[in-house]
């Protein structure tokens, strides 16, 4: 099993992952410019996006959370100033949302992409570096290989029908042992760098700037010698296929 998906590294080397061409759905507004990294069972897609024009969605048909990496995109919706995402900076899009879509230059941004029965939460939900961060919970003593870090994580979005869930978080360092991981995860790195450890020994090692999803049951390990913070998301469980 493959333990992560490089969806973008902003130094070299250059990401290996391989990408392919596709929609996520039939209605995809995004279909001819969408590259897949991976793609669980009917549920949710991570990977990236090349995109230069507008586009006009009059209902979008899944849960999406992108980051630009490069260029600017501007997002309009009903009732709502525009939305305008510069280089690493991020948005959810809610399912049921009416929005405009424009680049005027190449932009390329990431992705975790999530079908879902219905809107939980429709509209734009900005995630911001400059979070308004509350305790969150610390990791059981029986993974970690030293102290227990001091975690901080700001939900912006939830559905709960898609078990999705996406915001902003960060940790003190901490070295976690390597475990099959406990939900499907997409991560942006704000600030910081990370090592993470595969079972054959090998290590992929991440800096701020990078983006990578790594699947439900991969098995990772996690080690950082400073304070890391991401955008995230995560989907706990497997959502039916309810795409349109």
């Amino acid at each position: 099993m493959t333990v992560a998906f490089v969806l973008h590294r902003a130094e070299d080397p250059p990401s290996s992952t391989s990408f392919r061409r596709g929609a996520f759905g039939k209605n995809d507004p995004f279909a001819q410019h969408r590259e897949i990294a991976w793609e669980g069972p009917e549920s949710i897609a991570a990977g990236r996006i090349s995109f230069i024009g507008e586009l006009d969605v009059a209902s979008f048909p899944h849960i999406e959370t992108i980051v630009v990496i490069e260029g600017a995109l501007t997002l309009d919706a009903p009732g709502m100033a525009p939305l305008v995402l510069n280089a690493q900076e991020g948005a959810v899009i809610g399912r049921g949302t009416a929005l405009r879509v424009r680049a005027a230059s190449r932009t390329l941004f990431v992705f975790c992409a999530a079908a879902c029965k219905g809107p939980t939460k429709s509209g734009l939900v900005p995630l911001r570096a400059d979070a308004d961060f509350k305790p969150s919970a610390s990791l059981p003593a029986d993974v970690l290989l030293g102290p227990a870090p001091e975690c901080r994580s700001d939900s912006v979005f939830t559905d709960d029908g898609a078990e999705y869930r996406a915001g902003t978080w960060d940790s003190t360092p901490y070295h976690r042992i390597i475990r099959p991981h406990r939900l499907n995860e997409f991560m942006y790195l704000l600030a910081g760098s990370v090592r993470f450890a595969a079972p054959d020994g090998s290590v992929l090692s991440l800096g701020a700037g990078d983006a990578l999803f790594v699947p439900q049951g991969a098995p990772i390990g996690w080690e950082s010698s400073d304070r890391v913070a991401k955008f995230y998301v995560t989907q706990t469980v497997q959502a039916p296929n309810e795409r349109d």
